[in-house]
């Protein structure tokens, strides 16, 4: 544990380059409360989306980096602020009508569109459970609703009472002359309606801790701050929390960065420390626009699993946080490949560079080892040749390449034949579009399979290339059961024909036989699905059977 530790502290991994700013921060901290507090933040104003998993999961592989480097206990509090208004009706849920007849009421008061729980905010809350759950994710959930009715946030508003005008002074300082001119950190709760209102204060009163003001129709009101009677506003709310928690650390997306001063200020006017932060950018749907939970857009979480491992979910947000990440349903094969190779990687190696393998950050020190002796990505195309319905199709195939795999004993290959046939049939099916060879094509592919019929005809294809290349070497066995030599003949076929790229010659076989521009490594491949196969699907691209 000691030389991990050390890795630790030295390694160039995000997670901990993050976890040790958060133990400086807490080894600095005069009044230490015996824990590191992590909290991330969900607005539950509809269905949760794939970003707000991503920020709960890149907070917990900080917090086990932390605990890597440290013996501080930790806690994680994921946060949801259904006390929010419901400012605009998302489009993918049903009920339209009686939601908009809701505007403006905390998410927790609007009746759930679903009929299958309290109220929306409720619905939404239980959403991301079950979303956090299905990970594995060891969290505590607080409820903002709960949170101010039962009191816990009670000290702290009257806090932002006494320190009324020095919180509205930050935030005027970032508001428009119009905004500023009704604003107020406080938003009531209407007694009658029940709804979330904007409207300016006719006074905050420091002796028993209330706000007067008019409603909309101009009746005065005078309610506490306490008890759930009056929310903040969103932007005091942050530092809010911060300050009531004590919140060590807390990530959120690039949208909220500019407001971080604000956050920060706030929390030590209210009497808190401001936490470590980490600004991640935002995910983008397929055309490129961010991903938002009221207009349902890019992939859900539902909507990945449904096509791959929850491993290649987490490998995915692992990457690059700090960059822009496009998601859609093609970058899964990609996600689901790269995740095993790093697991085939850590197998060998030292402390120090597991310490900067992703699959630590995803599996802490317990990483399991890959059992995908077959690629996603030719998984994927071996469905699409082989036309599979489902998953037994695709073993018929995998136990004559691999006869040592079963389904009983390679569980990660068995779920990704699953994934891959349901990922054929729904996104490479309907957008295959085949087309017929050229004559140069036509001429390679024809020797091609003439190549992998006879093992006298495929060594001279190699010696031939060879010497067009000036090369003299001793030819490799003739074993049509190997992924390697295999695409070394076909390397050899398109070399002799003498194609201006050979990257055009591969493209060539992936559009005639596959109906895809791009496709897995050709020989590899055709050992997969049968050499004898493999001749034939060739016989039917160039007999015009496929386009």
């Amino acid at each position: 544990m000691s030389d991990l530790r050390d890795a630790g502290m030295s390694s160039k991994a995000w997670p901990f380059e993050e976890a040790r700013k958060v133990l400086k921060r807490y080894e600095q901290s005069k009044d230490k409360k015996g824990f590191v507090l992590f909290e991330t933040g969900y607005g539950p104003s509809g269905l949760p989306h794939i970003g707000t998993f991503g920020e709960v999961l890149r907070t917990t592989m900080i917090r086990r980096a932390f605990e890597v480097i440290s013996d501080v206990p930790t806690r994680l509090i994921c946060f949801s602020d259904d006390m929010d208004g419901m400012r605009k009706v998302p489009g993918n849920v049903p009920n339209q009508e009686m939601l908009k007849e809701n505007a403006q009421r905390p998410l927790t008061s609007v009746p759930d569109p679903f009929g299958e729980f309290e109220s929306f905010g409720h619905h939404n809350n239980a959403m991301l459970r079950r979303f956090l759950d299905t990970f594995g994710f060891e969290y505590e959930f607080y409820s903002a609703t709960e949170f101010y009715k039962s009191g816990q946030f009670d000290e702290v508003l009257k806090r932002a009472v006494d320190k009324y005008d020095e919180v509205m002074a930050v935030m005027l300082k970032s508001l428009r002359d119009e905004r500023a001119a009704s604003y107020s950190i406080f938003l009531p709760i209407h007694p009658e309606t029940g709804r979330v209102l904007y409207v300016p204060m006719k006074s905050v009163n420091r002796d028993d801790y209330t706000i007067t003001f008019d409603d909309e129709e101009g009746r005065e009101w005078t309610l506490p701050v306490t008890g759930g009677n009056v929310k903040l506003q969103w932007k005091p709310d942050f530092g809010a929390r911060w300050a009531a928690l004590d919140v060590d650390f807390e990530m959120y997306g690039k949208d909220h960065s500019t407001n971080t001063p604000i956050y920060d200020r706030i929390c030590e006017i209210l009497g808190g420390k401001k936490p470590e932060h980490f600004t991640y950018e935002l995910f983008l749907d397929s055309s490129g626009q961010k991903i938002s939970k009221s207009s349902g857009n890019g992939l859900t979480i539902d909507e990945w699993l449904t096509y791959a491992s929850t491993e290649s979910l987490s490998y995915f947000m692992y990457q690059k946080p700090k960059t822009a990440k496009r998601m859609h349903f093609d970058v899964i094969p990609r996600a689901m490949d790269e995740y095993h190779q790093q697991l085939r990687a850590y197998a060998k190696q030292d402390v120090t560079q597991r310490a900067n393998n992703p699959v630590f950050h995803i599996h802490g020190a317990d990483v399991p080892a890959s059992d995908m002796v077959v690629p996603f990505t030719m998984l994927l195309n071996l469905a699409s040749v082989a036309g599979a319905e489902d998953k037994d199709q695709l073993w018929g195939y995998i136990k004559r390449y691999a006869p040592e795999a079963l389904a009983e004993t390679h569980p990660q290959l068995d779920a990704a034949a699953g994934y891959a046939v349901r990922y054929y049939n729904d996104f490479v099916k309907p957008e295959k579009t085949f087309r017929a060879p050229t004559e140069q094509e036509r001429a390679a592919m024809t020797d091609l399979m003439a190549a992998f019929g006879s093992a006298d005809l495929a060594l001279a294809e190699i010696a031939k290339k060879n010497a067009a290349d000036g090369l003299d070497e001793a030819l490799p066995d003739a074993d049509f059961t190997d992924g390697d030599f295999l695409q070394t003949v076909v390397f050899a076929v398109g070399k002799n024909h003498e194609f201006d790229n050979l990257r055009d010659w591969f493209k060539a076989l992936y559009e005639v036989l596959l109906g895809q521009s791009e496709g897995p490594r050709f020989g590899s491949f055709a050992a997969l699905y049968g050499v004898n196969e493999t001749i034939d699907l060739i016989a039917k691209g160039l007999a015009g059977e496929l386009a």
